[in-house]
């Protein structure tokens, strides 16, 4: 039964693509910001400028999340429109670590979770005060911590890690009794 369903798909997709000008990308393509409904370019406002030129992956995901908006809570709206608007002004350097960082998080255990949220529940009863001093100074920090090259240190770690031989010379075995 399974093969007979993976081979029913197979010959489906063989047959559309032998079909002259039809590719299966045209399936995953998303509208452009012309082809958006009105309640779409309200909710995605932020992306205005930029929708046609984001890949159809993020396209897909933020219709996605316009489309579960009008079901959401005001704070969960106002947090979305935040976030969208965050989203928008990072350079696309940023947005590869943050989502990098949000991958290492999901991935982390449930103690590191908690110690986390503990942090974060902590750092949202400080006053307001408090919070943009904290920023201030990791923006600071940010600025001064030189950025690691990381295909570099690895390389050096790499020749440093084993000493080098001349390539004409076979290893030496030492039999031990």
């Amino acid at each position: 039964m399974a093969q007979t369903f993976c081979r029913l798909i197979l010959a489906i997709t063989l047959v559309l693509a032998s079909i002259p000008g039809y590719s299966l990308d045209s399936l995953n393509t998303q509208p452009t910001w012309s082809e958006l409904n009105s309640q779409q370019k309200v909710i995605l406002t932020p992306f205005s400028s930029s929708w046609n030129s984001m890949d159809n992956y993020s396209r897909k995901k933020w219709l996605a999340i316009a489309k579960r908006y009008p079901s959401m809570g005001t704070e969960e709206k106002v947090r979305t429109q935040n976030h969208m608007k965050e989203w928008v002004k990072l350079t696309p350097q940023e947005r590869k670590r943050a989502r990098e960082k949000y991958k290492s998080l999901r991935r982390s255990s449930p103690n590191q979770k908690a110690t986390l949220k503990n942090k974060w529940q902590e750092y949202q009863a400080l006053p307001e005060s408090e919070k943009n001093r904290l920023k201030s100074a990791a923006k600071r920090q940010d600025k001064t911590r030189p950025v690691p090259k990381s295909s570099a240190l690895s390389l050096k770690k790499k020749a440093s890690s084993h000493p080098t031989r001349p390539l004409t010379s076979p290893p030496h075995f030492v039999d031990t009794p």
